[in-house]
């Protein structure tokens, strides 16, 4: 769960709210009932009410409030080396009056440090990359092979150009988009590579 609390409360001190969730979306949808399904379900709903509110759906932010509370209640602080108390604070007043969630939506923190893109690791980082492709309506299939290029990278075959790249991508918000461009160049030129030694074999080539 680690990486990807990591990246989605990253994408989220960015002030990426809508986004967030997704980070913990496909981890929490395998998980059955107990504590931590319901830590990431109230966590999810957190993100929504705070998104809502900067949309100014107030009536959406005080139901989700009050519904991400009854999730989080009972639960340690920190959970997972998440701070919780702050965030039911937040949700409690916010559930009071909404417009609470507009002026002061809470910084997360995990294991005491406020987590930002530079603070993410390689498996958070790929995470956050699949989630702010999505998010930026950039191609996922790009994203992906370039993180499968990244790991066979890390597993040692000598380069380091995805891995490079991959960072940049995430911590780089004002040279996102150039970023993706030279990525999707390298994945296009690597899947050509793959496909020319592949004809060698099968006779195509």
């Amino acid at each position: 769960m680690r990486d990807h609390l990591r990246a989605g409360i990253a994408v989220y001190n960015e002030g990426r709210y809508h986004a967030a969730h997704d980070a913990w979306e496909e981890y929490w949808l395998d998980l059955g009932s107990g504590d931590d399904e319901r830590f990431l379900h109230g966590l999810i709903q957190f993100t929504a009410v705070v998104h809502h509110a900067s949309e100014e759906n107030w009536s959406g932010a005080q139901g989700l409030a009050e519904s991400a509370a009854k999730y989080l209640d009972g639960l340690p602080d920190p959970c997972h080396g998440v701070a919780l108390d702050e965030v039911r604070s937040f949700l409690a007043a916010t559930a009071a009056d909404p417009h609470h969630a507009a002026t002061d939506p809470p910084t997360l923190t995990h294991d005491g440090e406020t987590v930002d893109y530079d603070g993410l690791d390689f498996d958070a980082t790929a995470i956050a990359a699949e989630v702010l492709a999505e998010a930026g309506r950039y191609d996922e299939a790009v994203i992906n092979a370039a993180v499968g290029r990244a790991r066979s990278e890390l597993d040692g075959d000598g380069g380091s150009q995805f891995t490079g790249m991959l960072f940049s991508f995430v911590r780089g918000r004002d040279q996102r988009p150039v970023v993706y461009q030279r990525l999707r160049d390298h994945v296009e030129l690597e899947q050509q590579k793959d496909d020319d030694v592949r004809g060698l074999f099968d006779g195509s080539g």
